[in-house]
């Protein structure tokens, strides 16, 4: 039979578990969050999203989701392919499709996030039309927990103006190309706005670190359960700041934060340099085992 891409149905669940709980096989310590979503991606796809699998011998033997983030901005995510049919094309197919379906929508472009240890999958997104465009990792200051005591002259204000002339000119805007955590998809990267900053100081959080200028910023996007570790998160946008105090002020306002939201946990995206991810180290946030890369694909 011909293998045949089609949109995903409930009554693909029992294929799609057992070929994700296959990927990663060589990795006990990940869980896959699919099995999680997929019931939840069938039922909510509509003129924003679109889930496709690819079918082969009569089960679906392929996964992948695109999702329009903005207008213009498309996001490509859960792609995942049965081992038993890999090196078949079965991505190529999937993603293809699912980037007809965006140009349709009117996307301009289109990313992923990648696992910097996932060869097959970084390998995929090339094969696939995608380039490397920007890594990042997350930081985990506890909440209500003790880091690095900042300096007294410095104070963290919400003041998305200054937050947002900051972002402007620092080098994380510019390693990130733009990008932080998108405000409704969870998981997913799209370009940070001054309306969007403004949003989420009305609706969540905004940080600004004040001493002789404004010297960092962060935005809370919003408090999720991970299903994965069965817990409560703090997310926020992107963190960045200009030296060591400012970061230490930054983590300090973030523990704060979500100490009072009650959350268990945080989860910081920072850009993956290694000014940042040695001046969080320092500043006591837990950075993750590795970092995380965004791929770019024009869509016009």
């Amino acid at each position: 039979m011909q293998p045949t891409v089609r949109q995903a149905r409930a009554d693909d669940y029992e294929d799609v578990v057992a070929f994700a709980e296959e990927v990663w096989a060589d990795r006990p310590e990940t869980v896959d969050y699919i099995p999680d979503v997929f019931r939840e991606w069938v039922e909510s796809d509509g003129p924003t999203q679109h889930t496709v699998v690819v079918e082969a011998d009569g089960a679906a033997a392929g996964l992948c989701q695109a999702v329009l983030l903005t207008e213009s901005e498309a996001w490509f995510q859960g792609i995942r392919v049965d081992p038993a049919y890999r090196g078949e094309g079965f991505g190529l197919r999937m993603v293809d499709r699912l980037m007809d379906w965006a140009r349709e929508q009117g996307a301009t472009v289109g990313r992923n996030m990648v696992f910097s240890w996932n060869d097959a999958g970084l390998g995929q997104s090339i094969a696939t039309g995608f380039d490397p465009l920007a890594e990042f990792r997350w930081a985990h200051p506890e909440p209500g927990g003790s880091g690095r005591a900042p300096p007294a002259d410095l104070a963290v204000e919400s003041d998305p103006a200054a937050a947002w002339s900051y972002w402007t000119g620092s080098d994380a805007r510019t390693s990130l190309s733009g990008l932080a955590l998108d405000p409704e998809q969870t998981w997913a990267l799209s370009e940070l706005t001054r309306e969007r900053l403004h949003a989420l100081a009305d609706e969540q959080a905004v940080f600004a670190v004040k001493g002789d200028g404004t010297r960092g910023m962060a935005a809370r996007v919003r408090e999720t359960v991970d299903p994965t570790a069965e817990e409560t998160l703090a997310e926020y946008a992107v963190g960045t700041w200009a030296d060591l105090d400012a970061a230490a002020a930054l983590f300090e306002a973030i523990r704060a934060d979500a100490a009072d939201l009650g959350v268990d946990g945080t989860r910081v995206l920072i850009p993956e340099t290694p000014r940042h991810a040695a001046e969080a180290a320092a500043a006591r946030a837990t950075l993750a085992d590795w970092p995380d890369f965004v791929l770019s694909a024009d869509l016009t």
